[in-house]
């Protein structure tokens, strides 16, 4: 079965982005290992809000990758790679799941990584956390109602103050 992945950015107290969904705060002098990871990749999935930034930059960010844009309203996507998707990002992403190739990616976006959690579909979250405090902008999750279990599986500290965190999903413990 594929793995869900949360890669992502964000800052000590938690946002990912500023209030105007800039992140000029990011760190730009190395990749964090984001060339590695993205080569494990076989797909995104990302809110309709993460993808209109996206469109922003001078290039498109998920080159050679199968996007899976969740949206309230059907448009045609101005990205080949990218389709829009009108259904229930859980119930989407679970069937994603069975299918076969390689990680899908969660990018960006709180809403749709909290409603992922929710549904207990992220098996690994990546948390490249900055030194910084922002004060306020869009959190790492929304509120998800849910409390999940996880493991510390690696972490990394950078010269710089940033510390990068892996994570896994707990395997629920079977009682004897």
């Amino acid at each position: 079965m594929r793995e869900v992945n949360y890669f992502v950015a964000c800052s000590l107290d938690g946002f990912i982005a500023r209030m105007d969904e800039s992140f000029d705060w990011l760190f730009a002098d190395d990749d964090y290992g984001f060339a590695e990871f993205y080569r494990s990749v076989d797909c995104v999935v990302m809110g309709r809000k993460t993808f209109d930034v996206a469109l922003n930059f001078v290039e498109y960010p998920y080159p050679g990758k199968r996007a899976y844009v969740f949206s309230r309203h059907k448009a045609e996507s101005p990205i080949a790679e990218a389709e829009f998707v009108s259904e229930d990002p859980a119930r989407f992403v679970k069937k994603l799941k069975l299918q076969p190739g390689g990680r899908i990616w969660v990018v960006g976006g709180g809403e749709i990584a909290a409603a992922l959690l929710q549904a207990g579909l992220v098996d690994e979250m990546v948390l490249t956390i900055h030194p910084i405090t922002l004060g306020q902008g869009v959190p790492l999750f929304e509120r998800h109602g849910v409390e999940t279990r996880w493991s510390v599986y690696s972490t990394r500290s950078y010269q710089n103050g940033l510390v990068q965190i892996t994570y896994r999903k707990r395997v629920a413990e079977v009682a004897p």
